[in-house]
């Protein structure tokens, strides 16, 4: 395990590459910014804007695929008031024992500002069915919920003839998930090759309770499916100076972004804008941290040190602190859920845990073998 020389970015995440010089894809990309010509970038963001608009057969030339959260908002308003589009928002929703009031609010505010919304609903039976086989067979219970919550934009842009999606960060460039990449920056017709979507197979989703049939809602749609419908899928991240975690978190929530307000060491969060639709993600970020060495906490200091708002020294510090924190209540509500108990939880996540980068201790905790900073 290594860390790159500028960021806290570990070469142990999925589909990244460090350069020779011992520094990530996602430095690599921010020191690129002080070159680009911005005025060459909205020329080409106008051409995206202008084949949307083009190109529209229900009357939205666009569509956004929301969970109110803080990104999602700040795109709606930027695609609206800025790029005078007509966007249509998907929100795919979660069953009742896994939304927040916060989730709902917060969908609800997007509307109350004037934008149309549709919500998918997956059934909620084959839900919870999926999600604990996604726990059981890769812990990471959210591997099928990524393929329903990615996969429900272009199907529906497909069946509503609308042209352009936009997303919002491009991973390969922002995050260092290479496996994204595709023509250019902008480009997101690869996004089924990242890495939770695994190239949008869905066979591991079925078994003798789960059809076919009981998951279209999971299928991302084939290549040839969105070459046919000539459906172009937009990193919208790309064509902003400003893009981070924090910036976009100001921005709605002066539009009336509803944030979290629990102690950092519950929720891996000092800040409460991530996750604020359901509380099981912060729980994922921990899951992750055991596999892979990072977490949540990461992609904050990694994206602060290169703006200079804090310093690497001061990075370590706050990621030796709340890296991998999550509070007992929602791992608890998690089993409670999808119906095991909180000791057949801990069973699992052991056969899981990345065994060169951690050991447990004393007290039967799993504690880091690598200095954050240096790594092993």
């Amino acid at each position: 395990m290594k860390y790159c020389k500028k960021c806290l970015q570990v070469d142990t995440r999925p589909g990244t590459k460090f350069d020779e010089f011992g520094v990530c894809p996602a430095c690599n990309y921010f020191e690129s910014l002080k070159s680009v010509d911005w005025d060459e970038r909205r020329k080409e963001l106008d051409d995206i804007v202008a084949f949307g608009k083009a190109n529209s057969h229900s009357g939205y030339d666009c569509i956004i695929g929301v969970s109110g959260g803080k990104d999602s908002t700040r795109q709606a308003f930027f695609v609206k008031e800025v790029l005078k589009m007509n966007p249509l928002l998907v929100s795919l929703s979660y069953p009742p024992e896994q939304i927040t009031q916060r989730g709902v609010d917060n969908v609800s505010n997007m509307i109350n500002h004037g934008f149309d919304c549709i919500t998918i609903n997956p059934a909620p039976g084959v839900w919870r069915n999926l999600m604990a086989k996604g726990f059981f067979e890769y812990t990471n219970w959210a591997k099928s919920t990524e393929l329903a919550l990615f996969s429900s934009v272009p199907r529906l842009a497909i069946a509503y003839q609308i042209p352009l999606i936009w997303w919002g960060e491009n991973a390969a460039l922002q995050l260092g998930d290479l496996n994204v990449m595709g023509k250019n920056g902008s480009d997101g017709n690869n996004l089924r090759k990242m890495n939770t979507l695994g190239g949008g197979d869905i066979t591991w989703l079925l078994s003798e309770e789960v059809k076919k049939t009981d998951i279209l809602q999971y299928n991302y749609p084939s290549e040839k499916e969105i070459s046919d419908a000539d459906l172009r899928i937009t990193f919208l991240g790309y064509f902003w100076k400003d893009w981070s975690l924090i910036d976009n978190g100001n921005f709605s929530a002066l539009r009336g972004l509803d944030v979290r307000n629990e102690p950092p060491q519950d929720i891996g969060d000092p800040f409460g804008i991530t996750s604020l639709d359901e509380d099981w993600v912060g729980m994922n970020q921990m899951i992750k941290y055991l596999k892979f060495g990072f977490g949540r906490i990461s992609d904050y200091v990694n994206e602060d040190i290169r703006l200079g708002r804090m310093t690497r020294e001061e990075a370590i510090i706050l990621n030796k602190k709340y890296d991998g924190a999550c509070s007992p209540k929602y791992i608890k509500s998690f089993c409670d859920y999808i119906g095991i108990t909180e000791s057949e939880f801990w069973t699992h996540i052991d056969k899981s845990v990345n065994k060169d980068l951690f050991e447990k201790d004393g007290s039967g905790k799993w504690v880091a073998k690598f200095e954050v900073g240096v790594g092993l």
